[in-house]
């Protein structure tokens, strides 16, 4: 195991074309930190470099504090898991992860050792003899992460694991994951856009934004204080509210609001959708009244499962504690 430290990391393919703007953190022996973001702001990136598969074009990258920007893949240390799970058909669950360690000429007592271990882990000793065509989407993803785990590496790197896999099955192998944290101990960084999956999984989450890590924090935190307006509404589902005050952008939890009698009311909204969801309500409407800013702000509302939501106008109020408050011309959050 081993710590990683990303010292002002930077990716430029020309000139004009720079994709990672300087992301710093130093991440523990043992911790699990998920990158999170949306589509195209550079996570699968930075995750590409620490592995080796893209060249750094600025700053250091070091694991076990020995700087890695110059070495091949195979010379860091780590193992990869992929979206896509790159199983030889042709070959049984063992042949697929004992084949890195055949390769290297590791002794055949050793390989059956490691293989029988992992397959103990995942609970894969009963399919060992089967072709990846006999198995569900779930064991051939147990599967690719045996044959990362057979290999002892110091690093673990996931690059959106989960996103092949049914609902069901996200959940299950979310929970695999976290077992499989606990029992190994092993630094890991992994991929995704769902944020489902970085707040249960993450010790710490890096929220990524253009190239840029917008905020890094453990989920909670993060979902608590959002440092900008990108992270507010981008962690939570629905997102945080973000209603426009001038030179101010007021951002509020959907489950922070609660319905009131009109003359109570800081927030007044005409209802456009309404979804029950059996263990709550969701309630989507778009701000009216005095208080509205340009452009009817859209705001979604949680509820109680049995909470009249009705039609027509809805008056709501909050509590002050629950008010976040952003700069509208740089996005970031006013402390207060």
């Amino acid at each position: 195991m081993a710590a990683v430290s990303l010292r002002d990391v930077r990716k430029s393919y020309t000139a004009d074309l720079q994709v990672i703007h300087g992301v710093s953190m130093e991440i523990a022996d043992g911790e699990f930190v998920v990158i999170l973001g949306p589509s195209g702001c550079g996570k699968s990136t930075l995750l590409r470099m620490v592995a080796g598969l893209e060249t750094v074009s600025a700053g250091e990258i070091a694991i076990g504090g020995r700087v890695v920007n110059r070495l091949e893949p195979k010379d860091r240390d780590i193992a990869m898991v992929f979206q896509n799970y790159a199983l030889y058909p042709h070959m049984s669950v063992y042949e697929n992860m004992s084949y890195g360690l055949r390769i290297k000429g590791l002794p055949k007592p050793e390989i059956d050792a490691r293989v029988q271990r992992a397959a103990g882990i995942l609970e894969l000793k009963n399919f060992l003899d089967r072709k990846p065509r006999a198995l569900s989407g779930g064991q051939r993803q147990r599967v690719a992460m045996g044959r990362a785990i057979v290999r002892e590496p110091q690093v673990f790197l996931f690059d959106e694991p989960l996103s092949n896999l049914d609902a069901k099955l996200r959940v299950q192998m979310r929970g695999e994951l976290q077992s499989l944290h606990r029992r190994l101990g092993i630094t890991s960084l992994y991929v995704t856009h769902d944020q489902v999956e970085a707040m249960t999984l993450a010790q710490r989450m890096i929220v990524m934004n253009g190239g840029r890590a917008e905020q890094i924090g453990a989920p909670l935190e993060v979902y608590a204080r959002p440092a900008t307006v990108f992270v507010a509404g981008f962690i939570g589902s629905p997102p945080m509210n973000l209603l426009p005050r001038g030179e101010r952008i007021l951002g509020l939890r959907p489950e922070h609001l609660e319905p009131c009698a009109a003359a109570e009311a800081k927030l007044m909204i005409e209802v456009d959708l309404v979804e029950p969801l059996g263990g709550d309500t969701l309630v989507y409407g778009h701000e009216t009244g005095e208080g509205a800013a340009e452009g009817r702000a859209r705001v979604a509302v949680r509820l109680p499962a049995h909470a009249p939501a009705g039609n027509g106008r809805l008056p709501l109020r909050y509590g002050p504690a629950q008010e976040h408050w952003f700069d509208a011309a740089s996005g970031k959050r006013i402390e207060r």
